[in-house]
């Protein structure tokens, strides 16, 4: 199982990002994927999730209507699209997967990328 991150950066606060996960190595339609963030100091915490059995999707309060998630399972990628970013989003953005449904924490999902960072300035 591989998970590889892109499309971190510095952007302005309200600007926007859309972080990539390429996953390779399992069978994709079958499993979670989920966005995490960790900032400095902080615990990881859930951002959002996508089944990609049925394409449900769940989003922490902190970022619902400016967040979204998608995924093309012919290229076996999801995507955070992020929108009207505030500093409070810095962090770095992990993906992880786990078979069957999105899991609220952590702990519950097996395999994760190595982190896109995510900085937003005044």
């Amino acid at each position: 199982v591989q998970l590889v991150e892109s499309g971190g950066g510095l952007v302005q606060a309200g600007g926007s990002l859309r972080l990539v996960c390429a996953a390779s190595g399992f069978a994709f339609s079958y499993y979670a994927i989920g966005w995490f963030r960790q900032a400095p100091g902080k615990e990881r915490e859930g951002v959002s999730c996508i089944t990609n059995s049925d394409g449900s999707t769940n989003f922490a309060d902190s970022v619902k209507g400016r967040f979204t998630i998608s995924r093309d399972k012919a290229k076996n990628t999801v995507y955070l699209q992020m929108n009207s970013l505030k500093l409070e989003d810095t962090a770095v953005y992990y993906c992880a997967t786990g078979p069957g449904r999105c899991r609220a924490y952590p702990g519950q999902y097996p395999y994760w990328g190595q982190g896109t960072q995510v900085t937003v300035s005044s």
